[in-house]
């Protein structure tokens, strides 16, 4: 078996991935789910007319029983015809994923549900638990400032009954270049007294207090379960600049002493700092799941750069795909044929052997995630 053949035949553990809309979606929203913009398209313009854009036809029309040239109104207008869900299901099926580990805390209205994602897709699915969702959800079902540390610990506990992970996106409610250190209880009970009068004034419950921030982050760690923690590009909510997972190196430091794993997600355009930071703090992972369908024909320089310094054992495979099922199929497709062209071209220059290529190959797919995450290998 070539090592082409053998990256086609792996079956992915996709470690950080949303649920899917299973139907028709008309333009002006499949559009908005082709960027990370929160804005529409400048008149005269179209998201397709991009890199993600132009991947999603090369490669999701073929499997609708399109030509790969289809234009984006004769991609969706048969999309949209197809019957039931039988698009979605043709899309999620042809990724080849034997688990998917899905955020809850972010779901486009009218999504599938876990159960139905993973039948559709004919992969296992577990739950990522969001630490700023479970903060809000406390926050608007009554809590004091004085018990918010003891109540959000019991909650979390009782939220990730079942769930493998966490997930942090302080980078977009403050920012990586947090302090590191553990708020003590005073500042915990102020900034909770501060956030909660808020609440019960708004009826919002939009966690951004930097106290807080650090005080679920912590308690995500006390949890024990892998934290994941958004880092790099984002929607406009997030400032890019303080998004570098760099920034968060001290963080990383002080949480390498409890051995809970960290992983980075997505990390583009810093996947040489993920890189780095993953080889200096045996608790730290990353992926760069989010980048590659969006860099769409440059995916294999970003993964090349990704393996650049990173240990293998560091790697994990996500597409961080959300709303469109073409999502978690390009995902899945653009890493396959970048994993191939790059290790592919190491073995054909004689840096490494095929056996090792595959090997690596594989830890990446799902291997690095089983281990993390404490899941049963793939079959």
């Amino acid at each position: 078996m070539s090592l082409t053949e053998a990256i086609e035949e792996l079956r992915l553990v996709d470690h950080h991935v949303h649920t899917m809309l299973p139907g028709p979606v008309a333009r002006a929203d499949f559009e908005s789910y082709l960027t990370e913009s929160d804005r529409p398209a400048p008149p005269g313009t179209t998201q397709f007319d991009s890199q993600l854009g132009f991947a999603l036809r090369r490669w999701c029309a073929p499997l609708l029983d399109l030509d790969p040239g289809a234009s984006p109104e004769d991609y969706l207008a048969h999309r949209n015809s197809m019957p039931g869900t039988s698009a979605a299901t043709r899309l999620l099926a042809a990724a080849g994923t034997g688990a998917l580990l899905v955020d809850t805390g972010f779901t486009a209205p009218g999504s599938l549900s876990l159960a139905d994602l993973g039948g559709q897709a004919g992969a296992s699915v577990r739950e990522v638990v969001r630490l700023e969702s479970v903060a809000a959800d406390l926050a608007l079902s009554g809590c004091s400032a004085g018990d918010f540390a003891a109540r959000y610990a019991e909650v979390l506990t009782q939220r990730t009954a079942g769930a493998v992970g966490l997930k942090s996106i302080i980078a977009y409610r403050y920012g990586l270049d947090f302090d590191p250190e553990r708020p003590s209880a005073h500042e915990i009970r102020a900034a909770a007294g501060a956030w909660l009068r808020t609440v019960e004034a708004s009826g919002h419950a939009r966690l951004a207090h930097p106290v807080l921030l650090r005080a679920v982050l912590w308690a995500g760690i006390d949890r024990g379960l892998p934290v994941q923690l958004h880092t790099g590009f984002g929607d406009p909510d997030l400032d890019l600049r303080r998004a570098n997972p760099a920034a968060a190196r001290d963080f990383l430091a002080a949480a390498s002493s409890t051995g809970v794993p960290v992983i980075l997600l997505h990390c583009y355009p810093f996947q040489r700092e993920a890189a780095f930071l993953a080889q200096a703090y045996p608790n730290v992972y990353f992926d760069v799941g989010l980048a590659l369908h969006y860099v769409g024909a440059r995916a294999v320089s970003v993964l090349a750069e990704a393996l650049e310094l990173a240990p293998f054992g560091k790697v994990l495979y996500s597409s961080d795909a959300y709303g469109l099922p073409e999502l978690i199929y390009l995902g899945a497709r653009l890493w396959r044929n970048a994993m191939a062209d790059v290790l592919g071209g190491w073995v054909a220059a004689g840096h490494w052997t095929e056996a090792d290529a595959a090997r690596v190959a594989g830890m990446i797919a799902a291997a690095n995630a089983a281990r993390v995450y404490g899941l049963p290998f793939p079959d």
